[in-house]
This record gives C-alpha cells, structure tokens and sequence, in this order.
C-alpha cells in the first residue's frame, strides 16, 4: 500500500527524460537530444512546480491561510496550476488572463472552479487595451486593487522567489541524478523565467561549463504581428531582450550563455514530426525548445555531448490553435 498517493500535490516532479533517438538521426545531431518530459507532472506542465513551491511556501509563512484565496496572472498554465493545486488544499484561486492563451487553457482553469479574469472584464483594462496604453504596471495596479478589497494573496509568479526555488530544489537535481552528472547543455524557453533561472544557478553551482541556451520566438512569432494572425504564436513565452516591466527573473542576463530564435513555423514543423516520428504529442514551446536543441546539436563541437532540453507542456491545450490545424 505505500505505493498509493493521497494528494495530486504528490505526483509533482520526477519527471522522465526521453532521448529523441529519431529526431536525432533526422536532423543529423552530432549530441544527444534529451527531452524532460514535463507534461507528466500532475496538471501536465512544468508550472506545477512552481505553484506547489509558491503556495508551499505562502503556507509556511502565514501568508496563506486555510481557505484564503490566490490571485495571479497569468497566460494559462500557471493558472491551471495553481487552480488544481488549490482545489486540493481548499483554497479559492481568480486568474487575471492574459490576451492570447488558448481556448482549452480557459476552459481548464474553469473547469478546477477558479474565478477567470480576461482582460476585457475589467473596466480599467478594457479602457487600456481600447486605448493602446495597456502594459504590466496597469495590470498589476488592477491585481493589487483586488487583492485589497477580497483579502486575497497575490503569489505573483514574476517575481516570487520560490519559483524559481522550485527548479533549483527539484527539476536540476532531477536532470543531475538522471544523468550521472552528465550535461553539457540545458535548452529551455521562458515565461516568468522561473524555470531557466532555477536552473541555471542549480547547474552553475555543480559544473560551471554547463551552458544554458534561452529560446525565444521569432518577433514575427509573438502576439499582435500580422504573421501571428496568419501563422500563430508561440504563447506564454518572454523575449530575452527589452523584457518589460515589473521585473521577471529574466533581466538577468548572466543566467543563460546565449538564446535561440524560433519561428512558429518552425515550432509547427517540430510539433508534428515529433508526433508521427517519436510519439509525442508536445505543446508549441516544448517544440520550439527541441527545434532550439537541435540547432546546438548539429554543431559538430557537439559531438556526444547531452543536451537537455525542457519541454514545458504537452499539445491538448493547443489542438484549437494553427500549430495544430489539420491543414499542416
């Protein structure tokens, strides 16, 4: 019987790395493609160690009380995680959305029973985005106000430090044991820039000629372009350069040794042929990330060197969006 969980918060982390034997051979790497499959946490994303260790850590310094509420914002797997998590501890969670996420993401988050907030919904913001001024110190004005009025407690995803915390105690040491202490390369997109810069300082302090590669999309690749409107958006994803404000744990350069660009047909490209080449069915930016992979790969410097690359999520909360069109 000690193998039965009680809690979803249990089945967190110890994710598998698989290593993408076909790809390989396709894109003709000189190392090895490893992929951190995070969609086998409990919600299906890496985000749910985040929330766990967020609100874990709210827990342990009083600042989250039983049955108290959450309140972030988000562009939808933090939300869903947040959310599920929530539900199993009893807490209440409001999600303010962020323009862009995909469908599925808003229906999930309502389906754990979390109040949703679209930017639309909110009188100040709706004015903002019909006027154009819309930017994160607007957002974060709205958040701080409705925190205060309902007792509510902002975890603030941006700039908690136990989001971070959360990959620097569980995901690195998880690629260090998994490997024998073998890796070269750790590849992964950002969103908060939790997850990069956990890693990053988890890998420095243990081999410093570890090198971390960021993936950001392509600007044609992001929201409100007109190549987006045609081809999609790699979403939930920051820029590397000019990150805006407030903070998020990207505005530290010295965490990564150089980024990658990728389009979202690239990403597109990836996702199916990982699909009908290896059996798996990835998120746009786990894509983007194995596309980023392959690009150091190739480079014959590279030769059987390990190359661990995050990917974030799997592909049902994108089957609505042009990634995913049957008209590939």
């Amino acid at each position: 019987m000690s193998n039965i969980h009680h809690s979803i918060t249990e089945l967190i982390g110890h994710t598998p790395l698989l290593e993408l034997h076909h790809f390989e051979k396709n894109h003709n790497a000189h190392g090895h493609i490893l992929a951190k499959l995070e969609y086998f946490n409990a919600t299906g994303s890496v985000k749910d160690r985040a929330a766990l260790s967020m609100i874990e850590a709210a827990e342990r310094e009083g600042k989250l009380k039983p049955g108290g509420e959450i309140v972030d914002l988000t562009s939808g797997n933090t939300g869903i995680a947040l959310a599920a998590i929530a539900a199993a501890k009893g807490y209440k969670v409001t999600i303010f959305f962020e323009s862009g996420g995909s469908k599925e993401r808003i229906q999930v988050i309502k389906t754990y029973g979390a109040q949703l907030f679209d930017y639309k919904d909110i009188p100040e913001l709706k004015k903002a985005l019909e006027d154009g001024t819309i930017c994160d110190n607007i957002v974060i004005e709205a958040i701080t106000k409705y925190t205060k009025e309902h007792n509510a407690f902002f975890i603030n995803q941006c700039e908690n430090e136990y989001n971070p915390l959360a990959h620097y105690n569980t995901t690195g040491p998880e690629i260090w044991e998994d490997t024998d202490g073998k890796v070269d390369f750790v590849v992964s997109m950002a969103g908060t820039g939790g997850t990069l810069n956990g890693l990053s300082k988890y890998f420095r302090e243990k081999n410093p000629n570890v090198k971390i590669i960021g993936v950001q999309a392509t600007p044609d690749s992001r929201y409100f372009t007109p190549e987006a409107e045609k081809n999609g958006v790699i979403d939930g994803v920051a820029p590397f350069a000019n990150v805006a404000e407030p903070p998020t744990f990207l505005t530290d350069s010295s965490i990564y040794d150089e980024y990658i660009e990728v389009s979202t047909l690239q990403a597109k490209a990836v996702a199916h042929e990982l699909a009908e080449h290896e059996g798996l069915f990835l998120g746009t930016s786990s894509a983007a990330g194995v596309y980023a992979a392959s690009i150091v790969a190739a480079r014959p410097e590279n030769k059987d060197k390990n190359i661990i690359v995050i990917t974030a999520d799997n592909g049902f909360k994108y089957l609505s969006t042009k990634v995913y069109a049957l008209n590939k």
